[in-house]
């Protein structure tokens, strides 16, 4: 793995989802870096941490969810080395019995598959169907990691540049969250 410059010249070989991803973030003139990995898609915690240190940023956990009757769903962007506690979130976002959205959703209003979400999935959920919710210590990282819609290539992209020309050009408002990671202490008597 190298770390690359921009899209790819050749673009043989690749999803088409992939490609959208590349040709949107040229359309709004994001610079970013890049790495491909084809013979390694970032599955296990060992390629990402690979993948890590040659982007020099921590790609975020990206999770897809949804709440118990099935019919809202969000996509939570926070730390990868953070842990996710459902009720934390459930809690914060007054949404009970959050749980992992179904792999045909995913793909239905994200178009991408399991291993391979990320926030630049949200430019094929053409119904926004889908809430981004942002963990805060995300935004505090001057570079922004992620997947092109596929998890044999990752790329970083100034975390202002999220903020400023992607969500704004897809018309997403995040819903900001703090989360801990871990479960608050017991209540003293």
């Amino acid at each position: 793995m190298e770390l690359l410059r921009g899209s790819p010249s050749d673009l043989t070989g690749r999803s088409d989802r992939e490609k959208r991803t590349y040709a949107f973030l040229d359309s709004l003139g994001v610079e970013f870096d890049r790495t491909d990995h084809p013979e390694r898609p970032a599955t296990s915690m060992e390629v990402c941490a690979e993948v890590d240190a040659i982007l020099g940023v921590h790609i975020c956990k990206n999770l897809f969810l949804c709440n118990r009757q099935k019919t809202n769903f969000y996509l939570l962007v926070m730390p990868g080395d953070k842990p996710f506690k459902t009720k934390e979130l459930s809690g914060q976002m007054g949404v009970s019995r959050l749980s992992f959205g179904e792999e045909g959703f995913m793909a239905r209003f994200l178009d991408v598959h399991p291993g391979s979400v990320s926030v630049l999935g949200l430019m094929n959920d053409q119904e926004r169907r889908v809430q981004l919710v942002i963990d805060e210590d995300v935004l505090k990282e001057e570079m922004f990691g992620c997947h092109p819609c596929e998890n044999t290539s990752s790329i970083r992209f100034r975390t202002r540049d999220l903020t400023d020309k992607i969500l704004p050009a897809l018309g997403i408002q995040p819903i900001i969250v703090k989360l801990v990671g871990h479960d608050a202490p017991p209540a003293a008597d």
